[in-house]
């Protein structure tokens, strides 16, 4: 990895820009191939660690965890209490991370127009 010069652009949440362009930082932040699948999860309305966990991608728990860490220090999600009242925290989308919202729904037209073998799970 090069070497990052002094007095580089950082972004709100600390991490230094490889580019001011607004598609790398939205890469930067989500363009690995986990962590839209979670903030698609959070838009249905899963919200705890397990339900995550039950997706069909079948994410691994130790990066299931850092990307709930992520969306959390970028001020897409927050946690809040478990709506059974446990002691465990759930999350849920900020108004930063419902904004994306168009975002994965030009993502799934795209694939069912251009790919057969999608079908349709956001409403």
């Amino acid at each position: 990895m090069a070497a990052r010069k002094s007095g580089q652009a950082k972004n709100k949440a600390g991490d230094i820009l490889r580019s001011p362009c607004p598609v790398a930082c939205l890469l930067d932040i989500c363009g690995d191939r986990w962590t839209l699948l979670v903030i698609r999860d959070l838009m249905f309305g899963r919200s705890r660690f397990k339900d995550f966990t039950a997706s069909p991608e079948g994410i691994p728990t130790n990066i299931l965890s850092d990307r709930l860490n992520r969306l959390l220090r970028h001020g897409l999600a927050e946690q809040v209490p478990a709506e059974d009242g446990s002691l465990r925290m759930g999350y849920r989308l900020t108004e930063k991370g419902r904004a994306l919202r168009p975002v994965l729904e030009s993502m799934r037209d795209w694939a069912l127009k251009w790919e057969p073998s999608t079908k349709a799970m956001m409403p």
